[in-house]
């Protein structure tokens, strides 16, 4: 279902916006916020505790976590529940800490700010971090990474699907060569889960991160997939999640991430395995790219290195052919009734003074400043339609000369 949207008031009342934003965060479904509801109503208590209302809850809290654990191929032990992607990337990286000597931590140079931020953490602790790499799709130099398995090294971090460009890494590649060295591997899942079927039992993979409000579900609740063996030290010291993650687990939350992982494998079962976000996503893209003065940044959706599914990037510019801003674009596109993103939100919420829109993602993948500030991306969901997309490459067309024309 569409995300619920104030009603207009007035005849001057702005128009309804068509939300295209999904990489940042996802409308919960219907169906999700029924599920939350039942669980706030008959499992609301404490699942630690030993009377009624307790076992309620807990048996709730377990029922939900092997169906999220069926749904990523992992079994009910190797599921860490907690507060959300930023929170399991931290848990999977500074955790290792400890049960790792310390010595050097690989990452993509295309990583969630939340990633750099846990290496950095591990660099305070004596750690060596080192980016690896991309080309101009951003996908990782297999051979550099080769290279560098190689002690010290014994950790890898790599996001599987950049919520910016849209680039899928290989990680089955990256995964055997880090197999082979030895080395711990973890992957940041957050925008491939509920995009395409993941099976953790099958992956070369030691740690998996994922959050539910990618995927229509709350935000406040994710997990972490530990393989089995893998020791991990707990940010937070507690009693709950076998002792990898205290405080009281969040049963509704859980509840809503368990229905929303359900309508996501439905959705991928009815079209083969295949997100039928695609078939929306590419005529659009076609469209798009008619206009001038637009270009894909990115993998080709066609491309053996992969795109997630309901993902476009572009990069826009003017009839001068000078790259246009990126955000200048959102809030034009705003007022022409589409809520699209100039890339990371988490990104651009954090970004130092004076660098606002300027993409570090783009410039490790060889743009210079100007483009790299020109990104645009636009991110479908299920509650989108071909009538949502009918007027958006005029609209662009429109912000974009708008854009062009005023000053600064």
């Amino acid at each position: 279902m569409p995300p619920a949207l104030p009603e207009a008031v007035g005849a001057g009342a702005p128009p309804r916006e068509i939300y295209l934003d999904a990489c940042a965060t996802a409308p919960p479904a219907a169906a999700v916020l029924e599920a939350m509801d039942r669980a706030h109503r008959e499992a609301w208590a404490n699942p630690s505790s030993l009377h009624g209302p307790g076992l309620a809850a807990a048996e709730r809290l377990e029922r939900d976590r092997q169906a999220i654990a069926a749904s990523l191929g992992c079994g009910g032990d190797e599921l860490v529940l907690l507060s959300g992607g930023s929170e399991a990337i931290h848990t999977a990286l500074v955790g290792s800490d400890g049960p790792l000597e310390a010595g050097r931590v690989l990452l993509s140079a295309v990583e969630h700010p939340a990633s750099y931020a846990a290496a950095a953490a591990l660099a305070r602790r004596g750690w060596d971090v080192q980016l690896l790499p991309v080309d101009r799709r951003g996908v990782v130099d297999l051979e550099i990474l080769r290279s560098l398995l190689t002690p010290p090294t014994r950790l890898v971090s790599v996001l599987w699907g950049q919520s910016e460009v849209g680039t899928l890494q290989p990680i089955e590649a990256i995964g055997a060569l880090c197999r082979q060295a030895g080395v711990r591997f973890h992957v940041d899942a957050v925008q491939v889960v509920g995009h395409r079927r993941v099976a953790f039992s099958r992956l070369p993979v030691d740690l998996l991160s994922c959050a539910a409000h990618k995927l229509q579900g709350p935000r406040g609740v994710g997990a972490l997939l530990v393989r089995r063996g893998v020791r991990l030290e707990p940010l937070i010291g507690g009693a709950q999640e076998g002792g990898r993650r205290g405080g009281t687990e969040p049963v509704a939350l859980v509840a809503g991430f368990a229905a929303a992982l359900e309508l996501a494998d439905r959705r991928l079962a009815a079209h083969g395995g295949d997100d039928p976000l695609s078939s929306l996503r590419d005529p659009l893209l076609a469209a798009l790219r008619q206009r001038q003065g637009v270009r894909l940044s990115g993998p080709e959706p066609d491309d053996a290195a992969g795109r997630l599914p309901h993902h476009i990037s572009l990069l826009v510019d003017g009839p001068d052919g000078r790259p246009l801003g990126g955000r200048r674009l959102v809030r034009e596109l705003a007022r022409r009734g589409y809520a699209v993103s100039s890339g990371s939100a988490c990104t651009s919420a954090g970004a130092p003074a004076g660098t606002a829109g300027t993409s570090a993602v783009l410039l490790a993948m060889g743009y210079g400043p100007a483009e790299a500030a020109s990104g645009l991306r636009i991110s479908l969901g299920p509650w989108n339609s071909p009538d949502d997309l009918a007027g958006l490459p005029a609209a662009l067309e429109q912000a974009r000369r708008r854009v062009a024309e005023a000053p600064g």
